[in-house]
């Protein structure tokens, strides 16, 4: 067996931090890379109005329920007691959490207290629905409703 020299505990050093920052370096590409953006384009100015849009939502009492069904999205809307409520103007982008490469805006249809979109395309995974709901007396309702969709 050969003595462990200075050169050897370098060689082993270097291939160590050469490892981490390979990976560091892979990561953190992935991450800029994939990140799909800002939500505002200013957080102080949208800061400043948190409070009235939680308390217009709030007063509302909305519940959204997201599902697709025989390839049809389903989007649902109810009050506290589970009763369908109507809703004047609808705004929804679906697409993935982690990039927006994916993102669309579905041909939504509403009957009979909920809003449906043809889905036969949609692949499995983890889904983001990022919805604006006008109420008829123009209160407005956002949410981000998560969709686990699995295949057939």
């Amino acid at each position: 067996m050969k003595p462990l020299t200075g050169r050897k505990v370098l060689a082993i050093w270097c291939c160590c931090f050469g490892v981490i920052i390979s990976v560091n370096l892979v990561l953190a590409f992935q991450a800029v890379r994939s990140f799909p953006g800002l939500e505002v384009a200013n957080s102080y100015v949208a800061s400043q109005y948190f409070n009235d849009h939680l308390a217009e939502h709030r007063a509302l009492g909305w519940e959204v329920a997201a599902k697709v069904e025989d390839g049809i999205l389903v989007l649902s809307f109810t009050d506290a007691n589970g009763t369908p409520v109507e809703v004047a103007a609808l705004q929804a982008t679906l697409g993935r959490a982690t990039h927006i490469r994916e993102d669309r805006e579905p041909d939504w249809r509403y009957f009979g207290g909920v809003f449906t979109a043809p889905a036969e395309d949609l692949a499995p995974g983890n889904w983001n629905i990022r919805l604006v709901a006008t109420a008829p007396d123009g209160s407005q309702f956002r949410q981000r409703v998560v969709l686990h969709h699995r295949e057939g």
